[in-house]
């Protein structure tokens, strides 16, 4: 590899481009691909494949034509209710049927940076617009992102902005701002809290909209990591923009977002920051820097990431073709749920722990039944059961053959060992059913592997 931590990746005999690292691209920026996709992925080249993925024209197959305006309806519907598991079905349809993956997995990465909660919120309208706002800002610099955070209706409720007030001070925002949103623990004092906290005053939310009331604004003299001004929040946000420890921050989030753990050193966090901060803190750039490098198609970063249960259950939607008819999207958003990662739900303000805490005893069963759910057909709309033509999906992929490897290459990125292949050979004849539902059965349980589970 390259001194430079980031340099450009060139495929050759010691790092080929082949399907693993066409696999890993597909799953990490996006939400998985179809064989068709990834086969054109592999003859086109790393260069050609990336730029399609950035473009957000890397999908081939189920991507409706009206997919803006129906995303749009199904949106509008949802945040004009008082239900959230709509809200939760409209933003997977987003993800499932979008062609800008990668726009996705920033707005997901976002929701988790800026956890807010509907459990307190309790307003699917401004949860709703905060994902609006939020896909909007998510590829742009982060300055854009921040400020318009910080006029978010959503966000302000969940960290209690509307009691922050002058002589009475709500120091929740101010908190969250620095030790999550910005700067990290250890990179500010209580004192900076304190008066960040003051600089942030006014800023409330009066039916359901983002309001500044002048006077509970403390308009007087505040002195936040060094810097003594009559700060407001937005001159609050330049000071934090401008701190190293900000553009430090947004390099490790977006390493952890993108790479397995502990394959960005600190070198490479550095690396990145400082181009970040050279760079005015633009995202989209920066996440062209780590999906074209040597460190992202480097073999320690290939499936060495738990896949977070959004990009488990879509992934292996999108990967198995099931667009028509396409799942209930409300089945989808229960599932997730069961598998532990609730959109509009985050834990609590830290977001989703992520990594290895994705698996425990009952998530790791839960993704198997989802598999199983999955394979025989079962979420479809209401009672139906739609059978999945797998034996049909391999014969038109050119695998019809050895399809039982096809699909742990699709699911896994990986070839399938021998000693797994008789397993799942012998349980698909010994199980009940016919030829087919046995066969889509040793599927699931390709699926429900532990390989499976990695990205």
């Amino acid at each position: 590899m390259s001194s430079s931590p980031w340099s450009r990746y060139r495929p050759s005999r010691s790092n080929l481009w082949n399907l693993a690292r066409a696999w890993t691209l597909r799953r990490r920026a996006g939400f998985a691909a179809t064989w068709s996709e990834l086969d054109r992925d592999l003859k086109d080249g790393p260069d050609t494949a990336i730029d399609r993925v950035l473009a957000g024209q890397c999908r081939t197959a189920g991507v409706p034509a009206d997919f803006a305006a129906t995303a749009d309806l199904l949106g509008n519907a949802a945040a004009a209710t008082s239900d959230a598991d709509r809200l939760q079905a409209w933003w997977l349809y987003r993800m499932l049927f979008t062609p800008d993956p990668l726009t996705e997995r920033l707005t997901l990465l976002w929701h988790d940076h800026f956890a807010t909660s509907q459990l307190k919120v309790e307003d699917v309208e401004s949860m709703h617009d905060q994902n609006i706002t939020i896909r909007r800002h998510a590829r742009g610099p982060f300055s854009e992102l921040l400020r318009a955070m910080l006029r978010d209706p959503a966000l302000l409720v969940w960290l209690d902005a509307p009691s922050n007030r002058k002589g009475k001070p709500n120091e929740n925002l101010a908190r969250e701002l620095m030790e999550l949103f910005t700067l990290g623990v250890g990179n500010y004092s209580e004192r900076d809290v304190k008066e960040a906290a003051r600089a942030l005053t006014g800023r409330t939310v009066l039916q359901g909209r983002y309001a500044f009331r002048a006077e509970h604004h403390d308009d007087g003299e505040k002195s936040v990591l060094g810097k003594t001004a009559r700060l407001d929040g937005d001159r609050l946000a330049d000071v934090l923009l401008d701190q190293p420890a900000t553009s430090r921050r947004l390099a490790w989030r977006l390493c952890r977002e993108f790479l397995g753990e502990g394959v960005a050193d600190d070198r490479a966090i550095a690396a990145l920051a400082e181009s970040l901060r050279a760079d005015h803190l633009h995202i989209g750039r920066a996440v062209e820097t780590i999906l074209r490098s040597e460190l992202f198609f480097s073999p320690r970063n290939l499936h060495a990431r738990v896949s977070s249960p959004v990009e488990f259950v879509v992934g292996a939607v999108r990967a198995l073709e099931q667009f028509t008819p396409p799942p209930s999207t409300l089945l989808l958003a229960e599932w997730t749920g069961k598998i532990g990662q609730a959109l509009f739900y985050p834990p609590n303000v830290g977001g989703w722990p992520g990594g290895r805490s994705w698996l425990s005893g009952r998530t790791v069963i839960a993704r198997a039944n989802f598999a199983a759910a999955l394979a025989e057909g079962r979420l479809a709309a209401g009672s139906h059961v739609e059978t999945l033509d797998l034996r049909g999906l391999a014969a038109r992929s050119g695998r019809s053959s050895d399809p039982l490897p096809f699909f742990h290459e699709l699911l896994t990125g990986q070839p399938l060992d021998e000693n797994a292949f008789r397993q799942g050979v012998k349980q698909s004849e010994t199980a009940g059913g016919t030829a087919d539902e046995r066969f889509n059965r040793a599927v699931a349980l390709v699926l429900a592997r532990p390989e499976a589970q990695l990205v």
